[in-house]
């Protein structure tokens, strides 16, 4: 089948289109025909500089093949695979946890210590054929497209884990929505206006805060312009907003928290910019101020937002597409922040 590996971490030029053998799976697994793989900021640090992809490689576990973000039909079952078959169309629960800890048994298992993320620890949909554990195969209707359901796993996912499940976000109140041009960002912002929140915005150039007030956006923020919680305090009278999506990380903490009301919840999931945030431990505690983490979601989340999709209820933004062999291409997108929404790779 054809792929694209890499046998070392470095730039887009490490990434190779080639034939590597189709993956062999386990009872218990399936085997996807990987019609559309969404690209993510996950993929871009794996191939330059995440050590546990160096130490993957370092074992002589090679070449990798990337992608989380999977989309596509059941080719072959396992002899114990239950609950799917051979064509159903499916989108790909993107973790693969323990299934016998606690959390696993109580339907967290995003919090699961050992689980394994589809195209990190294990080989992923930059290809023509992916195995995954039968579990992992969610099925989807005919009127949600391939190319829309790829964009969902860990865009979507995410951004529904921070603001309903954790930020318990609610009609009515103001939401800070930061880098809405990205897959997490305009995510959220879709999920907040469906909730019937206020979203103030941010994003890096004009372009995109436009491409957001189109979706629904209150107020955007330019944020190499000008300090953006300055924006947010006027907009909002002085009382700050009541949650804050932050994926950004060192680059904005401070920002984002003084951008907060009392009583704000600041959700975090990312640490793009860095890993180290300063925070002033009087005005959290004067303030009651909650900052929490959060890292992707339940199947059981991941099955909602499917239903919502299918309702037309979300639909989940596309940047563009590209076939697979141009996967260089659509990191670069992504590194040189060129992209509003997911870009999709497609197998011809």
């Amino acid at each position: 089948m054809k792929a694209i590996v890499f046998s070392e971490q470095g730039s887009t030029e490490v990434l190779r289109y080639t034939d590597v053998p189709e993956p062999t799976f386990d009872a218990n697994e399936v085997l996807v025909k990987v019609e559309t793989c969404a690209v993510n900021f996950l993929d871009i640090h794996a191939r330059r500089n995440r050590p546990e992809i160096a130490a993957k490689l370092s074992r002589g576990d090679t070449p990798h093949i990337l992608g989380s973000d999977i989309a596509g039909t059941i080719a072959e079952v396992g002899d114990t695979s239950c609950g799917v078959t051979v064509g159903t169309r499916v989108v790909l629960a993107p973790c693969i946890p323990c299934g016998v800890c606690s959390d696993c048994h109580r339907g967290a298992e995003n919090l699961c210590d050992t689980q394994e993320l589809i195209g990190f620890q294990t080989n992923g949909g930059y290809a023509e054929y992916v195995k995954v554990p039968a579990q992992n195969a969610i099925q989807i209707p005919e009127t949600l497209s391939f190319i829309n359901a790829a964009a969902m796993p860990i865009a979507y996912l995410t951004a529904w884990h921070m603001l309903m499940t954790r930020a318990q976000l609610r009609p009515g109140e103001d939401v800070l929505i930061l880098g809405v041009g990205g897959g997490v960002g305009s995510a959220g912002l879709q999920i907040a206006k469906l909730t019937g929140a206020r979203v103030l915005a941010t994003a890096s150039s004009d372009e995109k805060l436009a491409r957001a007030r189109e979706m629904g956006a209150d107020i955007t923020i330019n944020y190499k312009d000008i300090d953006f919680s300055e924006v947010v305090l006027d907009a909002t009278d002085g009382r700050g907003v009541d949650v804050v999506l932050e994926h950004v990380g060192a680059a904005t903490w401070e920002q984002s928290i003084a951008s907060l009301a009392k009583n704000g919840r600041l959700v975090s999931c990312g640490v793009t910019t860095g890993n180290i945030g300063t925070i002033n431990i009087r005005k959290l505690y004067q303030k009651q101020l909650t900052v929490m983490g959060s890292a992707l979601g339940t199947v059981t989340e991941l099955r909602t937002l499917v239903h919502l999709a299918a309702q037309e209820k979300l639909e989940p933004i596309i940047d563009r597409t590209l076939p697979l062999h141009r996967a260089g291409e659509a990191h670069s997108l992504l590194e040189n922040r060129q992209n509003f929404g997911k870009v999709i790779l497609v197998n011809a």
